[in-house]
């Protein structure tokens, strides 16, 4: 039987002392309900240092991305207040950070608010390779994350997605990327949610699923993310 707690320390270890470490599935195999509780257990870690949860980030929202990696649905991790990133994040803490562009809503009581966004990557393993189980695990690799201004809804099926780093562009894409549309993610983050026993409340933040391929992210850069009639969001790197 999977040792829940000792896996979770391997990746809290692992993202505390700024070490990839190797797959967990290299030394036990486990399935994807398992990883969920590693998950939960590495979640409930960081709420007992004072972390509190504030949303969820999804994942394999891409097509081709679910073909690659043999599922037939999307997977998701947790948010908590320590990974948003108001202006500047500090790589000191990251192991192999990349970045990309993202739709986030907020949801309401009775609806939500759209803003383009932008999320830190970080697995805990090393080169960066992993299993399904090995990622959710690793709560999906979320490092960080921003948003630029809330918008009204609006339609979100074929919103322009523009990242540049220090003025450059490195990945233009579209919405459309995401599921079709990410309105259809934001749909499935509240079902997992539900399922799991952790309804989504009003004022949770949904990163809906990359619009393109995450880059990696250097150090002493600039970094913004711009969505067409959604403006922009920017971050500097130190």
């Amino acid at each position: 039987m999977t040792d829940i707690a000792a896996c979770a320390e391997v990746l809290e270890s692992a993202a505390r002392d700024v070490r990839a470490v190797p797959k967990l599935t290299d030394s036990e195999p486990f399935d994807v309900a398992t990883a969920y509780e590693i998950q939960r257990a590495g979640i409930a870690r960081r709420e007992r240092r004072g972390e509190r949860r504030i949303g969820v980030k999804m994942g394999f929202t891409s097509r081709a991305k679910m073909i690659q990696m043999g599922v037939d649905d999307v997977i998701w991790g947790q948010l908590t207040d320590a990974m948003l990133i108001e202006s500047t994040l500090d790589l000191s803490g990251l192991i192999h950070p990349r970045v990309e562009p993202e739709i986030a809503f907020l949801l309401g009581r009775d609806g939500f608010k759209v803003a383009v966004g932008f999320e830190v990557l970080d697995s805990r393993y090393e080169d960066f390779r992993f299993t399904l189980p090995d990622v959710i695990a690793d709560n999906a690799s979320a490092a960080g994350f921003g948003f630029g201004a809330w918008h009204e809804p609006r339609d979100l099926s074929n919103v322009g997605l523009v990242m540049e780093i220090d003025g450059r562009t490195v990945q233009t894409g579209s919405s459309a990327a995401i599921l079709g549309d990410p309105v259809r993610s934001l749909r499935a983050a509240v079902r997992l949610a539900r399922d799991a026993g952790t309804p989504l409340e009003p004022g949770s933040i949904v990163l809906a699923g990359a619009a393109t391929a995450a880059v990696p992210l250097p150090k002493d850069a600039h970094v913004r993310v711009t969505g067409a009639g959604l403006g922009s969001v920017e971050v500097t790197t130190r």
